[in-house]
């Protein structure tokens, strides 16, 4: 296993407001020892989805306002897996080596139990995806 380079995942949306930075703060949570976790978008919002964060910090305790913040996909270094939430839109071409698309329906101006529904649905596929990469590493 190469020490030096831990697999970098690169979470993306277009507003790098919601699911990305969901998806961002799970990977820093639950798979930092597999990858690193960045999020970005190809347009930004001014604040991190507020519904998100005020689920994350109560159902995980993670704080995503004092550690994230909105970015366009040029500033996340050159990722070796790209995750797209399901957006609806063409992504920029990101070179990596494993591409997937996790097809999400963003909640935002939905209720609690979408929102809860959704962190649920991206934990399992961090899971999963720690597991996958962790399997892959020689």
């Amino acid at each position: 296993m190469n020490k030096d380079h831990k697999t970098k995942v690169a979470f993306v949306c277009v507003h790098n407001s919601c699911r990305s930075q969901i998806a961002e703060a799970l990977g820093k949570h639950l798979a930092s020892d597999v990858f690193e976790s960045y999020s970005a978008g190809t347009q930004l919002k001014d604040q991190i989805n507020q519904d998100a964060v005020r689920l994350m910090k109560k159902i995980y305790g993670i704080d995503m306002e004092a550690s994230q913040k909105s970015k366009l996909i040029d500033e996340i270094p050159g990722p070796d897996v790209v995750i797209t939430m399901g957006c609806n839109v063409k992504c920029p071409v990101l070179p990596c080596k494993i591409r997937e698309d996790w097809g999400l329906d963003d909640p935002s101006g939905k209720d609690d139990g979408a929102f809860e529904k959704t962190i649920g649905i991206i934990e399992n596929k961090i899971l999963d995806l720690r597991n996958r990469l962790k399997n892959q590493m020689l």
